[in-house]
């Protein structure tokens, strides 16, 4: 399965816009982004090293395709490439790694991506 595909027609329409209004309101500022919106019911994120390494996740499972089950770990890579697809359409200009380091589906209570930023 192409999970990049999946992934892009999943959020190009629901939640890029957010995000990109939201990044907007911070004056495109990835540290000021975090913090005001790092915290939510559905997206948590924290510095990790300034500028450079972030981790970033969501409290719960927030596909509605995992959630219906039957599903393995291995489907939370569509997580971490609509992760990528977003944080590329926010910063285009930089290079960006979304590693995923725990998920729902893999028994952890929440999913958690480092992300880095070159």
């Amino acid at each position: 399965m192409d999970y990049r595909i999946k992934a892009i027609n999943c959020v190009k329409d629901t939640v890029l816009p957010v995000y990109m209004q939201w990044f907007q309101e911070c004056n495109f500022n990835l540290d000021t982004f975090c913090q005001k919106y790092g915290d939510t019911e559905f997206f948590f994120a924290k510095e990790i090293e300034k500028g450079h390494i972030y981790e970033m996740g969501y409290p719960k499972c927030v596909c509605s395709e995992a959630l219906e089950g039957g599903k393995e770990a291995a489907f939370c890579e569509c997580s971490r490439q609509s992760m990528l697809y977003i944080l590329k359409n926010m910063m285009p200009q930089k290079h960006i790694e979304v590693e995923i380091i725990e998920t729902v589906l893999s028994g952890a209570e929440k999913c958690r991506f480092k992300v880095t930023f070159e």
